[in-house]
Formats: structure tokens, sequence, C-alpha cells
């Protein structure tokens, strides 16, 4: 195997360690502000959240993890605030089911979805239809998130879809349950190449950018924020105004994302 039963079985329980439900509602009752973040935020996130701590004075705790993940414990009683997703399906998923603040919902950044590779590679590549991919790959292995729920692993579906390589590549993909997890598989050299987002790649010294997907070749890709329903935390919809500050902006366009919404909308 490609990764052993042993290394699965020790990630899946930090994982849940990490997002269990009942760990943010120790932090709700405690009178935290708890958010639920795509992982792919995270770099950014935890260097706006010392900010809005201390310009606010609100203790806040930040939950990473896939978006489908994180949409699916709100779903089942997790005491998030706020919620930023990867994608618009999540958020259109919660939405339905009448779990989200009416009037909250904000499409906040946008971002690319890039090929990597680690550092020391020199890989030249035109992603483009009926590029062979997995005949670069070899006998090695493409990282992605979870293809059937997580958004960069969708987004990458799509992508390979469109292009005509996926049933070449699909043998080749090692599924991680998100996207940070999936950078660090080839940050480790464990896999030759990687589907990604550009600021995961960004934030990442140990991979290199092989080439990014033609924008044409998969869905938006479209970071939605919202107030959870459930939230009785006033500074909920505080620091979804916190994401358009000034300090926030700039964190977030230096690691790379691409603002969709203007301070004051």
């Amino acid at each position: 195997m490609f990764i052993s039963v042993r290394r699965l079985a020790a990630i899946s329980a930090l994982t849940f360690l990490a997002l269990t439900p009942a760990d943010g509602a120790g932090a709700q009752t405690s009178g935290k502000l708890v958010v639920f973040a795509a992982a792919s935020l995270a770099t950014a996130l935890n260097a706006i959240q010392p900010i809005f701590v201390k310009e606010k004075g609100q203790a806040t705790v930040i939950s990473y993890g896939s978006s489908g993940v994180l949409a699916k414990q709100i779903e089942q009683g997790a005491p998030a605030d706020v919620f930023i997703s990867a994608d618009t399906k999540w958020v259109d998923y919660l939405q339905k089911k009448n779990l989200l603040a009416p009037h909250t919902r904000r499409n906040l950044l946008g971002n690319d979805l890039v090929l990597v590779e680690p550092a020391d590679g020199k890989t030249k590549l035109d992603i483009k239809p009926g590029f062979d991919l997995a005949k670069l790959t070899g006998d090695g292995k493409i990282a992605v998130c979870t293809v059937a729920s997580c958004p960069a692993g969708i987004y990458a579906k799509e992508a390979f879809t469109k292009l005509g390589v996926w049933s070449a590549v699909e043998p080749k993909l090692a599924q991680a349950n998100n996207v940070r997890d999936a950078l660090a598989l080839v940050a480790r050299g464990e896999a030759k190449y990687g589907v990604v987002y550009g600021t995961d790649a960004k934030a990442e010294p140990k991979v290199r950018v092989v080439a990014i997907f033609p924008a044409d070749s998969h869905s938006p890709i479209v970071y939605p924020v919202v107030v959870v329903a459930s939230s009785k935390n006033a500074n909920a919809a505080v620091f979804e105004a916190f994401l358009t500050s000034q300090a926030a902006t700039k964190i977030l366009t230096d690691q790379g994302f691409e603002f969709l919404l203007k301070k004051g909308e």
C-alpha cells in the first residue's frame, strides 16, 4: 500500500481529535468564538487570529479540516459560530437545511488550482487537453484530497475530466483527508505530484509549482464565509467583518488569495 494502514489510522485519529464536536462544545460554553475553516486557510487564519483576539478581546478557536467534513459536523450539531468553506457546494448544503444565519453569507475569496512537486523537482509541463501526467508520474503517486467530498479534490477531478485525462490518472491518486494532508505527502516526497491550491504551495517551501490548471478546466474556486444559525455569540458577525479589515486583507492577499469581497459589502 502507498500509505500504511497504521499511518492512515493515526491520521484519522488525530483528525477526529482535532475536529470532534465535543471539543468545540467545550470551547463555546466557555465563551470562545468557534470558527470552522477549510484547511487551506490555516496559514492565513493562524496569522489573523491573534490580531482579532487583541483588537476585539474575543477568545477564538479555529478548527481546520475538509469543508465537507466540517459541514457534516455542523449538520450533526457541532457548535461552530462561523464557517468558511473552500467551495460553495457545502455552504449550499447547509443553507438548504436552514443551518445558516440568514443574510450572513459572503463570497470572500478566490484561489488557483496548481500542480506541485517536491522543491528539488524539475518537471516542465503545460497543462492542456490530453497532457500525459500519468506517464510522467510513472510508479509514483499524485496526491489529492478526497475527490468525492473535499473541494480541492472535487476541483482536481473536474479539471482532469475536462482535460480528458481522468481515466489515466485516477489509478495513481493518493487521496488524503484534506488539502494540507495532500500537500504534506508531496513535501515529504511520498507523492511525485500533488494537486493543491496556489496558496498551499506558497505556504510550503518544500514544494514547487509545476503549472497552474486553466481556470476554465474546473468550477470557480470560491470561499464563502457565513455565520451558523445556532450561534449565540454576537462576535460571530464581528469576526466575519474583520476578515475584510486592512490587517486581514493584507495577510490573505500576501498568502495568495484573491479577494472577491470588498470591505463593507
